[in-house]
């Protein structure tokens, strides 16, 4: 685990330093300078386009980690580098013309009751496009175990663009129409800026030919995106069909309770991005047990980190809405929901990787599947009854069910398990602490009183977690800090 744990460590610092940004847009700077209906509309563009970019990407992007590993000859290889590059065309050029010539149609399929959003429809196969490609230039990245700028790329770029637009606005340089098209811009910036990096560490060199496997690649893309799509639509598809039962203001309300649940995934996020090719390699080389080893060190990790952030937002989730400005206070129980949603994905480490990196990854089309049926089913059984706390309820209901499912599954063929001993013993120190704090507040303003007792939480959280030996690699980085300060 040392290059996972050294690599993790920086994307970490990394990803949370690019949510810092994020937070100051999404909770202060959106909801101050941008309002609630083209906050809204911001919330759906960018949702379906991300629901577009499995599509755009033809799954390329999870393919070239499948695969790459899997080449001994730098002729061949280089043959699959140039063939992922030129791939997603095959489905780019007729989304494109389907978009050009059935415009209008497609519009009134998306807006619904919704109008104020047309004159940006046209933007979502476009930023659709620059995320697609931005995932192809990140993968070709990640295999050659160089995570930590790209992840700057990804978590960090976009949002300083963001908090730069949005000040253009309060300071009236541009309107607020204008600012979505400068977002939009931003995704391309994103995508030349990691396509400059990739192309610096491996410059591609052009083979116009199919490679041999073609018949294996492109049955993985198929499935890809098959499976990518579902995980997007887990993520995004909410926020597509709110504006079909409730007015699109509505969006930005839940979009401000899902920015605050999703950074308990952000310690997934950054470690994944290193473990997510290393599965794929000790798939190919068939070392089981390092697998097993590595399952459940990341699952046990990513659990004692996103439990950290987890108890540090449920027991400060009141003072926090107090210091948004505007009334967005109706998504607190979306929060928690979809809170519980993401702690279950990061407690089960490198899962999905496993499922898509062997001779099961099939599996994942019929799981999605039946996902996707139950989330839209679901989505319009409780929206119109309860709103975005219905919504939010539907995700929390889909994401219990298809990570179960996959972990069962995983379990039964493949004899691999993340639990032990020491998850549980995180869970008690989770409850405790949460039951500890949870009716405790500082009667300061509530600014202070987040930090804190966030860091009073912190500090309790991280002793009782070291006094346990929950995580023998946390407790390896704690000791050779303290060894290394008091050098």
């Amino acid at each position: 685990m040392g290059i996972v744990i050294n690599q993790s460590a920086k994307n970490i610092f990394v990803t949370y330093f690019g949510f810092g940004i994020g937070a100051i847009n999404a909770l202060f700077l959106y909801t101050s300078f941008l309002g609630k209906t083209h906050y809204g509309i911001v919330s759906f563009l960018l949702s379906a386009a991300n629901i577009m970019m499995p599509l755009m990407a033809l799954g390329v992007h999870s393919t070239l980690i499948r695969f790459y590993a899997t080449y001994t000859d730098d002729k061949e290889r280089d043959k699959f580098m140039s063939f992922m590059l030129l791939m997603p065309l095959l489905l780019i050029i007729p989304i494109s013309l389907i978009t050009l010539f059935g415009y209008d149609v497609i519009v009134k399929l998306l807006i619904a009751e919704n109008p104020k959003i047309e004159p940006f429809v046209w933007l979502i196969p476009v930023v659709g496009l620059f995320m697609g490609y931005f995932e192809i230039f990140y993968a070709w990245v990640k295999v050659h175990m160089k995570s930590v700028y790209g992840n700057f790329i990804s978590e960090v770029l976009v949002r300083i663009i963001t908090l730069v637009l949005l000040f253009m606005v309060h300071w009236e340089v541009i309107d607020k129409n204008t600012f979505i098209y400068g977002l939009s811009a931003a995704y391309g910036v994103q995508v030349l800026a990691m396509m400059s990096y990739a192309f610096h560490l491996k410059k591609p060199k052009l083979h116009f030919e199919i490679p041999a496997n073609a018949k294996a690649i492109f049955g993985y893309s198929f499935y890809i995106i098959l499976s990518g799509g579902v995980a997007v639509l887990l993520l995004d598809l909410d926020k597509v069909m709110i504006p079909y039962y409730i007015d699109v203001d509505v969006v930005s309300v839940y979009s401000v309770g899902i920015f605050i649940a999703t950074v308990i995934a952000v310690p997934s996020r950054a470690m994944l991005q290193i473990i997510y090719p290393m599965t794929a390699k000790l798939i190919s080389e068939n070392k089981m047990d390092e697998l097993a080893t590595l399952y459940k060190k990341s699952a046990l990790n990513l659990q004692v980190f996103g439990g950290l952030i987890l108890v540090c937002i449920f027991l400060n989730i009141k003072q926090m809405y107090l210091i948004i400005p505007d009334n967005y206070g109706g998504g607190m129980v979306a929060v928690f929901l979809i809170g519980i949603a993401k702690f279950y994905d990061v407690i089960l480490g490198n899962n999905n990787a496993i499922l898509l990196n062997t001779k099961y990854y099939s599996m994942a089309l019929l799981f999605g599947v039946i996902l996707v049926l139950m989330m839209i089913g679901l989505n319009m059984l409780l929206i119109p009854l309860y709103g975005i706390t219905g919504c939010a309820l539907a995700t929390l209901i889909s994401v219990v069910f298809y990570n179960s499912i996959k972990l069962w599954f995983i379990v039964k063929k493949m004899n691999l398990y993340p639990f032990g001993p020491s998850t549980f013993k995180s869970f008690g120190i989770i409850i405790t602490v949460l039951a500890a704090f949870y009716f405790w507040d500082f009667s300061f303003h509530p600014f202070i009183n987040i930090i804190l007792k966030s860091g009073i939480i912190a500090l309790v959280y991280v002793y009782l977690n070291y006094k346990f030996k929950i995580s023998t690699d946390i407790n390896y980085l704690i000791d050779h800090r303290i060894l290394k300060y008091k050098k």
